[in-house]
């Protein structure tokens, strides 16, 4: 049997489970508010080691003076960080695992703004793809070889339902989502058969500072508490592609099956547009 015979299946395998985080060490980037900062909370309840990263270094300070270390709860950490700066998550990843074997980084950070062809904005459409795509990236080149250094571990994204199909008011927002499921779902066939773990998640409305620029009414929309549960319980699964809440996003995954018109058609009828 050749060395490519012993490797798991894709086809049987599924991400290794995550059910008790106690002890486990994780890193949230893009912690500073919203489903970062809740699953943070989630992981500090559950017993993990948790290091914190975003932009704003008085958010993340006040994550951690908010979650002390007691008989129950490990200190959390604050890293500063940019993740359009490849240089700087190369460092701060390499200070994170200074500390120990790393077992999930979570790629929360994002940029918003809503965007349409009528008002097209170049630099604003840059600066989404430098955050939610490339950001993506560099997180990914600075603590991928970590982890399969190691043996094991998980990288998770935080994409969007608004990359499953063009949107109104997603022109700048929506591609880079597409691309960054796309960017994960080539790790996971890449790295699944070094027994790393890989998921996507694929949120709908969430009551975020993001969604707070949306002027029209966010069918579905949960608060970021329901959907780290989600996460969490879709981790303890070994689930790839975590969606929620699941009553919106089923809905969209059809969609994206419909023929293009009717696809359109669908689309400005329901939003108005």
């Amino acid at each position: 049997m050749s060395a490519a015979d012993t490797r798991p299946s894709l086809w049987r395998s599924a991400n290794p489970p995550l059910r008790d985080w106690r002890g486990l060490r994780v890193w949230v980037v893009g912690a500073s508010s919203g489903i970062g900062e809740a699953c943070a909370h989630a992981w500090w309840q559950a017993g993990a080691h948790v290091t914190v990263s975003a932009r704003q270094a008085d958010a993340l300070q006040r994550f951690v003076d908010a979650h002390p270390a007691d008989e129950q709860h490990h200190a959390v950490r604050a890293e500063s960080l940019d993740v359009t700066d490849l240089a700087a998550c190369r460092a701060v990843a390499e200070r994170v695992l200074a500390a120990g074997t790393i077992d999930l980084v979570l790629f929360c950070a994002g940029h918003y703004k809503a965007m349409r062809a009528t008002a097209m904005d170049v630099p604003d459409i840059a600066k989404h793809n430098a955050v939610n795509y490339m950001g993506a990236v560099h997180l990914s080149a600075a603590i991928v070889p970590a982890l399969l250094a190691q043996g094991h571990g998980h990288i998770s994204f935080i994409s969007s339902v608004a990359g499953f199909r063009g949107l109104p008011n997603g022109l700048a927002y929506g591609p880079t989502k597409a691309a960054l499921t796309h960017w994960a779902q080539t790790l996971y066939i890449d790295l699944a058969p070094h027994g790393i773990g890989v998921s996507v998640v694929h949120p709908g409305f969430v009551q975020t500072p993001l969604t707070a620029q949306n002027e029209f009414k966010m069918p579905a929309i949960i608060t970021p508490t329901e959907a780290a549960q989600a996460m969490m319980g879709d981790w303890a699964r070994g689930v790839f592609e975590i969606h929620y809440p699941k009553r919106f996003t089923r809905v969209l995954k059809a969609l994206r099956c419909l023929p293009h018109r009717l696809y359109c058609w669908i689309v400005l009828r329901a939003t108005g547009l």
